[in-house]
């Protein structure tokens, strides 16, 4: 006889991001398996968050809490129902010699969170893992949102329903209170180059803001709340605005600014730019 070795390609690399949904809707994704042996194949799919060991392996220090790199957990942020925040379809079956399976992975979050996270593993024949995949997911009450900078937030959070932190008083008039958002600006030694840091406002589509007022991300009402050089770049397709900020050397070490973001309520972010000279070396 012959020994085949099975072969396969996946249609998505290492992580897959399903960006942010407003907490309640779902959202989807494809993934592609493609048999590229000479035999078919037999498959099934698992997610960490199921796994029958999982509460054995979760009796350990968080990562966040040691020197490991890794911020975040394999499998984060769950859903108060119970229910998986992660599925996919179908989880077995059979790719035949030259053949290709999609994979339908949903993420269905119902509450708001940044770190809802899991892995997707493809065995075959039961056993040989195939391809490994992180999934990744945010989910929030409000359609706006803004992305990037240093974290200021552990990412780990409690299942235990609690009240919101911003009085219900100013939830009620639109407004909340101000947000801080850090970001790092780092000097190589030596160089001419500013430096330069990014952050991304954007606004969810949903079928949940059908008859509400979304109101337009205005690139230049970004700029005029800062006190630095500021570079905005839109696109149009995701209702995307990025800002990219730069800081001289002779710049003071820390500049503030107030970023206003106006979705169904009016949002404050802090921008606080930090600069640090580094080694080039």
């Amino acid at each position: 006889g012959h020994g085949v070795v099975p072969s396969t390609e996946c249609s998505v690399g290492e992580v897959l991001d399903m960006g942010y949904v407003m907490a309640g809707d779902t959202a989807t994704a494809t993934v592609q398996i493609k048999n590229t042996s000479s035999l078919a194949l037999q498959f099934s799919v698992q997610l960490e968050s199921l796994s029958p060991t999982r509460d054995r392996d979760r009796q350990k220090i968080p990562s966040f809490l040691t020197s490991s790199p890794q911020r975040t957990e394999i499998v984060g942020t769950q859903n108060y129902n119970g229910f998986s925040v992660f599925s996919v379809s179908p989880t077995e079956g059979r790719i035949g010699a030259g053949m290709s399976q999609d994979f339908v992975v949903t993420f269905s979050p119902d509450h708001e969170s940044l770190y809802y996270s899991d892995r997707l593993k493809v065995l075959l024949f039961g056993k040989q893992t195939a391809h490994e995949i992180q999934l990744k997911g945010a989910a929030r009450d409000h359609p706006m949102f803004v992305e990037g900078g240093v974290p200021l937030d552990v990412p780990v959070e409690s299942l235990a329903v609690t009240s919101p932190v911003a009085p219900q008083e100013a939830l009620e008039r639109g407004k909340v209170p101000p947000l801080s958002l850090l970001l790092l600006l780092e000097f190589v030694e030596g160089s001419a180059e500013p430096a330069r840091a990014e952050i991304t406002v954007g606004a969810i589509q949903s079928p949940q803001l059908t008859g509400k007022k979304v109101r337009e991300i205005k690139p230049a009402a970004l700029c005029q709340v800062l006190r630095c050089p500021a570079r905005v770049s839109r696109v149009q397709k995701t209702r995307l605005v990025s800002v990219w900020f730069s800081l001289q050397s002779s710049d003071p070490p820390l500049v503030s600014a107030l970023l206003t973001v106006k979705g169904d309520i009016t949002e404050s972010y802090r921008v606080l730019l930090m600069a640090r000279v580094v080694s080039a070396a």
